[in-house]
């Protein structure tokens, strides 16, 4: 096949994979939400202020280097089980679900640690879907690495948390929230 009809190959079945998830369809909206994550991530040790200010560039810093290192992770683990990980701005636009707000760079330390601890909350739900469809599909490999992922986001989470003296998951999950599959 030339360059172009692999390509038109890889679209075409992105649009298939998107329209039916799959395992793998699920897991390239979370590499996508990495991306935007990466640059929210750094947006918030830049601009964070007060305080606290030298401990929470500290911490983003972290949560920096865990979503690099989930990025790679997922994107090798899209290759391994014959899958393409979303890899130009144009997919990550379309396949990112995290919602970017310029102006939260602005925004006091609390509110930046809050947002990051709920777009943290959102990923998981991404990969919480992700891991429920690798097990449908017999994709052990890809359910392991995803549920290593959303423990390293339930940690990270629980850190945030703390900083705004809440509980792991005080305010970011709904009791009576359905889970629908």
């Amino acid at each position: 096949m030339t360059i172009e009809e692999r390509y038109q190959a890889s679209v075409a079945q992105a649009d298939l994979d998107h329209h039916k998830p799959t395992a793998g369809a699920m897991t390239s909206h979370i590499v996508a939400n990495l991306w935007v994550l990466d640059v929210k991530f750094h947006q918030a040790r830049w601009f964070v202020s007060g305080p606290q200010t030298a401990s929470l560039q500290a911490l983003y810093q972290t949560l920096i280097d865990m979503v690099r290192g989930q990025l790679d992770r997922l994107g090798d683990l899209l290759l391994d089980e014959n899958e393409l990980p979303p890899a130009t701005t144009a997919e990550i636009a379309a396949y990112g679900k995290i919602d970017e707000e310029p102006r939260l760079m602005f925004s006091p330390a609390e509110t930046i640690v809050d947002a990051s601890a709920h777009d943290l909350t959102m990923a998981n739900l991404f990969i919480d879907r992700a891991i429920k469809l690798a097990q449908r599909e017999d994709r052990p490999a890809m359910a392991a690495v995803l549920t290593t992922v959303r423990g390293e986001n339930n940690h990270a989470i629980r850190q945030l948390q703390a900083v705004l003296g809440k509980t792991a998951w005080e305010g970011l999950h709904d009791e009576d929230e359905d889970d629908e599959d």
